[in-house]
């Protein structure tokens, strides 16, 4: 093995295959996105380079600015709601005294399996203005109704909440698994010493889960800004293009108008947010690592110096 790993062409030969289907259908189409975005194309004609105008009609385009507010907005709810029902639940069913443990588990997880279009359809049917919320309000008296999906101000809201809910399942099941790789000796060791389960899962657990946290944010936050297929089903982008983001920009510009080119400028501010916020987690994480190595060091050297 040692003598394999210290050949270079060997490494290459093994690395070859996976980084020619990286070029071929990751890195080359996204090239050829920034590359049509400066051009004015209907995606059959020879593109016509037109420069910076279409990111300029971009930047001065109202939707634009809803669109990157609605992603915010998006990505928050949907990180905020998943990490912290699937660390929840995670941690209920990681006690194996607990009855029903392989049933929640499973239960849990039930909508991650589901189409896309049936959840939205199913949550559709709850939320409309004579869906089934409204009608449990009529039915216990009250004289509230509300088109949740109607209404250009909260429909981004509930929309977030409807990925949050199919999805969180996902990030559920990432944090199981990294409950599972933590040694039980931990716990043990921290019940001699007197922690109680949720001193014990703030102490042990929730930091030794920082990298399955890392994957989790930025999988939640990138999804947010790509968000389009419940905009698309459950509200179309309205009312009045409230509920636009940059990829349901992207659709309406080059398949509703053809206009391919101003659909890939917002395309590539898409990938370079979504870039922004994998450096930025990246660096995050990285920078709390130096400072617990830096911390572990200093306690060594102390305990040297005594």
């Amino acid at each position: 093995m040692k003598k394999y790993m210290g050949n270079k062409l060997a490494i290459f030969l093994f690395v070859l295959p996976a980084l020619a289907i990286f070029i071929i259908f990751d890195f080359f189409p996204i090239i050829q996105v920034f590359a049509y975005s400066f051009t004015d194309w209907n995606g059959l004609t020879t593109p016509t380079f037109l420069g910076l105008k279409n990111y300029i009609d971009l930047f001065n385009d109202r939707v634009f600015y809803t669109s990157n507010r609605n992603q915010l907005i998006f990505a928050i709810i949907i990180t905020v709601y998943q990490m912290f029902f699937a660390t929840v639940f995670a941690i209920t069913i990681s006690d194996k005294k607990m009855k029903g443990r392989k049933f929640l588990r499973v239960a849990y997880f039930i909508p991650v399996i589901l189409s896309v279009t049936v959840v939205c359809q199913l949550w559709s049917a709850i939320l409309s203005g004579q869906g089934l919320l409204n009608k449990l309000f009529e039915t216990f008296g009250s004289d509230y109704t509300q088109n949740w999906l109607g209404d250009r101000y909260k429909a981004i809201y509930v929309i977030a909440f409807v990925n949050a809910w199919q999805w969180m399942g996902y990030q559920f099941a990432l944090i199981v698994a990294g409950i599972k790789s933590i040694p039980a000796d931990y716990y043990e060791a921290a019940k001699i010493d007197g922690c109680s389960n949720v001193k014990a899962h703030m102490k042990i657990t929730i930091p030794l889960l920082a990298e399955t946290y890392k994957f989790c944010l930025i999988i939640s936050l990138t999804g947010g800004i790509k968000a389009f297929t419940e905009m698309n089903i459950l509200t179309g982008g309205g009312p009045n293009k409230s509920t636009f983001t940059l990829t349901y920009m992207m659709y309406n510009a080059a398949f509703k108008k053809s206009d391919y080119g101003y659909g890939l400028a917002s395309a590539s501010i898409m990938v370079i947010e979504c870039m922004l916020v994998m450096l930025l987690i990246n660096f995050i994480f990285r920078e709390k690592n130096q400072l617990k190595e830096e911390e572990k060091s200093k306690k060594r050297r102390l305990s040297y110096g005594n």
